[in-house]
């Protein structure tokens, strides 16, 4: 009959902290980095009963702090590392709250933008609102690129010229 190991005997755990603790340290190399792994295993080893084999426990839950150790690399390794901006950055500031001057000129961008004719509209609030390149603008509004194209062309002078003039300075005739 095989040997099913017996169960962990949690009340002696606590007799191996400090052996873990410098196994923890030794390989992390910080003493903070090294109760925290050393908190991770016990919280491992206790989550449920264990079955080891022989009498050494100490053997297990070093095999223990080590995969927990090199669990917690790999995962780190996954993550993005923040990384510091280069000296004179400024982000810029998505909201309008700091510049109010600039909140009306989007209020009134898209006030033109929305009095152009439907196929105009379309075309740019694609293109330039939303970002889609003009090959997907056709394609999601069902026409050809060099259609696209030229409407994007005449919605933006459309723009422009309702900027100088107001919202109903649009092209006369293309309404």
């Amino acid at each position: 009959m095989v040997d099913a190991g017996r169960i962990l005997d949690t009340d002696t755990l606590g007799d191996h902290v400090d052996r873990l603790y410098r196994a923890a340290w030794s390989l992390c190399g910080s003493r903070t980095d090294a109760e925290d792994l050393v908190q991770d295993t016990f919280a491992k080893v206790l989550a449920k009963p264990r079955r080891v084999r022989g009498d050494d426990d100490i053997g297990y839950l070093m095999q223990v702090l080590r995969n927990t150790f090199i669990s917690s690399r790999r995962a780190a390794a996954r993550r993005i590392a923040p990384v510091d901006a280069p000296e004179g950055y400024e982000p810029a500031d998505p909201s309008n709250r700091t510049q109010p001057e600039r909140a009306a000129e989007t209020r009134e961008v898209f006030g033109v933008i929305a009095g152009l004719n439907d196929v105009y509209r379309d075309a740019l609030v694609a293109v330039d609102v939303v970002g889609l390149s003009y090959g997907e603008a056709a394609a999601l509004l069902g026409t050809k690129e060099a259609t696209i194209t030229s409407r994007v062309y005449r919605a933006r002078l459309q723009v422009a010229r309702g900027m100088d003039s107001g919202p109903a300075g649009v092209l006369d005739g293309e309404r």
